[in-house]
């Protein structure tokens, strides 16, 4: 193969690879009477350094989301479509999944925060996307975008400060 064929063939494959995770797959969720809503679109979550880090931490993922505060799944995944992480928990358990690997937690709180690496209030994030400003101390909501499918979220208190942003899919 000559050098013009090799980087003509080298362009192809960069280009079909940035296509591909840039891709967003067509995921079904199978609803069961419990999960009445579901969501869809990226999640974005940023941890600002406190006096043990050196570093802001952020995480950045597509979502799935579905059920309410009581029974539900959040499914996470990477820029190519796969399962990065999952959660799901009901009254009786909150767990987690990664590589297949299965971890019970004691609360749904615990669980978020081992997978997001921070609080974050579920029962007021639910409320937020169904456009309900509920309060949540040390939370701040802007929903003045969430009829256009955007939410922030800051927790001031306690430290470290966090930014939760969700951009839903029309």
């Amino acid at each position: 193969m000559s050098a013009g064929a090799k980087a003509v063939c080298a362009v192809a494959a960069c280009i079909v690879f940035l296509l591909v995770g840039c891709a967003m797959p067509t995921r079904h969720a199978s609803l069961n009477q419990a999960e009445s809503s579901l969501w869809r679109g990226r999640l974005a979550v940023r941890i600002e350094s406190d006096q043990n880090q050196t570093e802001r931490q952020s995480l950045s993922a597509e979502f799935e989301l579905s059920g309410d505060p009581k029974s539900g799944r959040l499914t996470l995944y990477t820029p190519l479509g796969t399962t990065a992480v999952a959660l799901s928990w009901s009254a009786n358990q909150a767990v987690l999944q990664v590589n297949g690997a299965a971890r019970n937690f004691d609360s749904l709180d615990a669980l978020v925060k081992e997978a997001l690496g921070t609080e974050v209030p579920v029962a007021a994030l639910f409320a937020w996307l169904a456009g309900d400003n509920q309060a949540v101390a040390g939370w701040s909501v802007d929903l003045s975008q969430q009829a256009n499918g955007r939410i922030t979220a800051r927790r001031s208190t306690p430290a470290p400060l966090t930014e939760l942003r969700l951009v839903l899919e029309k």
